[in-house]
C-alpha cells in the first residue's frame, strides 16, 4: 500500500526491476560516451594524417611558431605547478625575437675584372655660348656577364732529334684522368659539378654548351662522369676513414629510384649520409648508396666505429650499439611530432611541449662557440632543469590523454627515447639534433627532382663517390669546380702515400689553380 508521502514513482524506483533497468541504461549510457570518444578521437587522428599530407604536399616545410603563439604557449608552461621550480633555477627569460632586415644591394666583389665605357657630353660649348670644361667624372657600376666561354687547350711538346743515334724524342704527354681524351681537367670538372651540385641533367647541360657553340653528346658526358667516379673512389674511402675517425657522426638516409632493366620500373634504392659535427673545424660528409634499407648497410660502412651516433630512431641503427656504439637521438623529430600535433589538431599541451623545447634550442645557441667541456658544463647547468622539468611535465600530461590520440603518440615517442633524446646533455662534442644530416639529404632531395631516378646500381655508387667530394669542399669552404679541377690536374700523377693531400679539409689550391680559377676566360684562351 501507499503511505501518505509515497508517491507511485518513488514505488517504481524502489522495486528491484527498475533500478536494475536504470543501472543498465547507466552502463549503456557511458559505453556509447566511450565509444564516441573512442571514435572522435581516431577522427581527429585522421584528419591529423591528412592535414600533415597536404602540408607535405603543398604547404610550407617552416616549423616555426610566431612569437606571439610562442609567448603565449611558454606562459602558460611557466603558470603550471609543475615547472614553477624551474623559473626560479632555469633560464626562463623570454628571447627577444629579431627583426627581419629588409635585402640590401651587396657591393660588386673588387676582384671581378672590369671594363670600361666612357660617355661624354655631344655639346662641347653651353647655351649661353661658353666653352664646357671637363671637371670630373661620375662612375656607376652594373653587373654583367657572358654565357659559358669554350676554349682548346693545346699541349706543345718539344721533339728533338739525334743526328748520331738517328733517334727522335718528345716531351712526355702530362697523366690524364682519361688517357687520349677529349676533355680537359676543368672541363670534365665543369660536367661533373653541373650534374651533381648544380642538378642540371646531362641533356640540360648538352643544350647549354650548344648556345655557346660546343657540341658534346650526352653519352660522352655520362662516360666521363662515370669514369671520375671510378678514379676518385681512392679519395672517398680516405674520405670516409677521416669521418670514422671521430668521436660523433651523424646518420640518415633517404630513397631514390633505382631504374629496373627491362622492366621499364623502379626501385627504392637508399642513399646514406654519414656527417662531422658542425662542432669540428674540418669538416666531411660522406654518401652510400645500397639497394636497401636494413642495417647491414650501416654497419658495413661504420665498421670499427666506436663513438657516438646521431641518428633518428630507426631500427636499423640499434643494432651498431652491440659494437660499441653509444646512440644519441635527435631532438628535432622529437619536436617535430609535437609540432606538427599542435599545428593540425590545435593541441595546446603539444604547444607547450614546443615552447619548453625552443628553450632548449636558445640555451644551445649560446653555447655553440664554447669548447666541449665548457659547453658541457653550460648544457648542466642551463639545459638540464629545463630538460628534466619537460620530461616531468610530459608525463602527467600523458595520463589524462587516450592512447590514440596523435598527441599522446608525439609524447610517447619523446618519453621512450628520452635517454637518447638527452644524451647531448652529457657529453659537449654530441648536437642537439641530427640537423647537420638532414641538411646534407637536401642536395639528393633537389636533385631527384630533376634526374627521377639512378640508372643503375654502379651508377648510384659512382655519383655517391663524386657527391661525397663536392658536399665535402663546400663543407670546408672550397669552390666545388677549383677543387675538382684541382684534383684531376693532380691525382693521375700522386702517390697513394699522398692521397690526404687531396681530401676537402686538408686541401689548399696550388698558385696555378689559384690563377686559373680567378683570371678571366679571354685572358686564358
Amino acid at each position: 500500500m501507499l503511505d501518505a508521502c509515497s508517491t507511485p514513482t518513488d514505488v517504481l524506483h524502489d522495486t528491484p526491476l527498475a533500478t536494475d533497468s536504470v543501472q543498465e541504461l547507466r552502463d549503456l549510457v557511458e559505453r556509447m560516451q566511450a565509444e564516441i570518444k573512442f571514435k572522435q578521437t581516431k577522427i581527429d587522428a585522421l584528419n591529423f594524417e591528412i592535414a600533415r599530407l597536404k602540408r607535405w604536399r603543398f604547404g610550407s616545410s617552416s616549423e616555426s611558431l610566431d612569437s606571439t603563439t610562442q609567448a603565449v604557449l611558454f606562459d602558460a608552461i611557466v603558470a603550471d605547478t609543475a615547472l614553477e621550480d624551474l623559473a626560479a633555477q632555469g633560464n626562463t627569460q623570454p628571447s627577444v625575437p629579431r627583426a627581419k632586415g629588409q635585402a640590401v644591394r651587396q657591393a660588386l666583389p673588387a676582384s671581378l675584372p672590369r671594363i670600361d665605357r666612357h660617355h661624354e657630353l655631344d655639346a662641347t660649348h653651353c647655351e649661353c655660348g661658353q666653352a664646357l670644361k671637363r671637371i670630373g667624372e661620375e662612375v656607376s657600376e652594373q653587373l654583367d656577364c657572358v654565357p659559358a666561354q669554350f676554349f682548346v687547350l693545346r699541349h706543345i711538346r718539344g721533339k728533338y732529334a739525334c743526328a748520331c743515334c738517328q733517334t727522335i724524342q718528345a716531351a712526355p704527354m702530362p697523366a690524364q684522368m682519361i688517357d687520349k681524351g677529349l676533355p680537359a681537367p676543368g672541363l670534365m670538372a665543369q660536367v661533373v659539378v653541373a650534374k651533381h651540385d648544380d642538378h642540371l641533367p646531362l641533356y640540360r647541360q648538352s643544350e647549354i654548351y650548344a648556345r655557346s657553340g660546343v657540341h658534346i653528346p650526352r653519352s660522352s658526358m655520362a662516360q666521363w662522369s662515370g669514369i671520375c667516379g671510378v678514379r676518385l673512389t681512392p679519395l672517398a674511402e680516405a674520405l670516409k676513414d677521416f669521418l670514422l675517425g671521430h668521436d660523433v657522426v651523424h646518420a640518415d638516409e633517404t630513397p631514390v629510384k633505382l631504374l629496373a632493366p627491362g622492366k621499364g620500373k623502379t626501385s627504392k634504392a637508399y642513399v646514406w649520409v654519414y656527417r662531422t659535427t658542425n662542432f669540428v673545424a674540418q669538416r666531411a660528409v660522406f654518401y652510400d648508396f645500397s639497394t636497401g634499407r636494413g642495417g647491414e648497410n650501416a654497419r658495413r660502412v661504420l665498421q670499427g666505429f666506436d663513438g657516438t651516433l646521431v641518428s633518428d630512431d630507426f631500427s636499423g641503427y640499434h643494432a651498431l650499439q652491440s659494437q660499441g656504439v653509444t646512440a644519441a637521438l635527435c631532438m628535432a623529430h622529437a619536436r617535430r611530432k609535437l609540432f606538427e600535433a599542435h599545428q593540425f589538431n590545435g593541441s595546446q599541451i603539444a604547444g607547450q611541449a614546443v615552447a619548453l623545447i625552443a628553450k632548449l634550442y636558445e640555451i644551445e645557441r649560446e653555447a655553440r662557440e664554447l669548447q666541449p667541456e665548457a659547453r658541457r658544463l653550460w648544457r648542466q647547468q642551463h639545459a638540464k632543469p629545463v630538460a628534466e622539468a619537460l620530461h616531468t611535465w610530459l608525463s602527467e600530461q600523458r595520463q589524462k590523454l587516450a592512447k590514440a590520440d596523435v598527441t599522446a603518440k608525439a609524447i610517447d615517442y619523446a618519453l621512450s627515447n628520452w635517454r637518447g633524446l638527452t644524451r647531448y646533455l652529457d657529453d659537449g662534442q654530441v648536437p642537439i639534433d641530427n640537423n647537420a644530416a638532414e641538411n646534407a639529404v637536401r642536395p639528393l632531395a633537389v636533385g631527384r627532382k630533376n634526374w627521377l631516378f639512378v640508372g643503375s646500381q654502379q651508377a648510384g655508387e659512382r655519383a655517391a663517390v663524386v657527391l661525397s667530394l663536392i658536399e665535402s669542399a663546400k663543407l670546408n669552404g672550397h669552390d666545388p669546380w677549383a677543387y675538382l679541377k684541382d684534383v684531376f690536374e693532380r691525382l693521375p700523377t700522386l702517390k697513394q702515400r699522398d692521397l690526404a693531400q687531396l681530401l676537402p679539409h686538408n686541401w689548399r689550391p696550388t698558385g696555378h689553380a689559384a690563377a686559373a680559377h680567378s683570371a678571366p676566360v679571354a685572358a686564358v684562351a
